[in-house]
């Protein structure tokens, strides 16, 4: 009960400094509805980012036995979602932390890649609104350590 308790105050701060009063407490409804309709995402903490009428949520998840990165973007208002992505998808780290930003093109997902020998941030952006995703990005090294983009569960 405690940690619903915190994530409405999170998305609700989050909505009314986004947004202002007026547009929040309508949006905010809608951020409830997603909690109800995903509540694996809200078992952990969910990063929550809003542009218009969009929303987007990245949350980690463990179903597979490794920590990945997932994420679902609503194009309504929050009305419906679309399908789960992976956006980690890795099998030798473990990927915690995620957080999200986005504006009017651009959807930025950043996350921490740890295991027994590195504790590494990566990020990766979507130009597309968050309908396509490029490559993952190391951000210590510059490096890339995937390339395409990600492509919806299945």
């Amino acid at each position: 009960m405690k940690r619903n308790f915190v994530l409405e105050g999170v998305i609700g701060i989050t909505l009314i400094t986004i947004l202002g009063i007026t547009a929040s407490i309508f949006l905010l409804h809608h951020a409830y509805a997603l909690r109800e309709s995903l509540p694996e995402v809200f078992s952990n903490k969910v990063s929550v980012a809003i542009s218009d009428n969009n929303i987007y949520a990245a949350w980690g998840s463990n179903k597979t036995g490794n920590d990945e990165v997932m994420f679902r973007i609503s194009t309504d208002g929050g009305k419906t979602f679309g399908d789960k992505i992976n956006l980690s998808n890795t099998t030798n780290s473990e990927s915690q932390d995620v957080e999200i930003a986005a504006d009017a093109v651009k959807v930025v997902v950043a996350w921490w890649e740890r295991n027994q020998t590195s504790n590494e941030p990566v990020k990766i952006i979507s130009d597309g609104g968050g309908k396509t995703f490029g490559p993952l990005l190391k951000l210590a090294t510059n490096g890339t350590i995937s390339t395409g983009e990600v492509k919806p569960l299945i």
